[in-house]
Parts: structure tokens; sequence; C-alpha cells
């Protein structure tokens, strides 16, 4: 895996689902933010909850 340290300027991501655009995901220091398509309002939260929501809900089968 390689790292790469974030700039000032945000990393976007669109991701998309069997060629649909499904939303952009924007990500930054503090936060990611979901940005479901077609909205101009996205959904942000801080790594910390982010963490705790995928140790919480996500299914586990990735390995590095």
């Amino acid at each position: 895996m390689e790292n790469r340290p974030l700039g000032k300027a945000d990393v976007v991501f669109r991701i998309r689902e069997d060629g649909e655009l499904l939303g952009t995901l924007t990500v930054s220091n503090g936060s990611i933010v979901w940005f479901p398509k077609n909205r101009r309002a996205g959904h942000k939260m801080g790594w910390e909850k982010f963490d705790r929501i995928m140790s919480e809900h996500a299914t586990r089968f990735e390995r590095r």
C-alpha cells in the first residue's frame, strides 16, 4: 500500500457502480464528505467517527 499525504487541496473521488454515478467522496485532513449525485449539500464526517462506524458496521473481507 502506498501512503499519500494530503496536501492543502481535498482529494475528490467520483464513485460509480455499473457505469452510473452514485456520488462524490471528498477526502481532506480533517474529514470526509459524501455528496450524493445531483445534490449540492454533502454529508460530512470526522475521521474518528468514520473509524468507529466502519469498525462497528462494515463487513471484514479485505486483507492488506
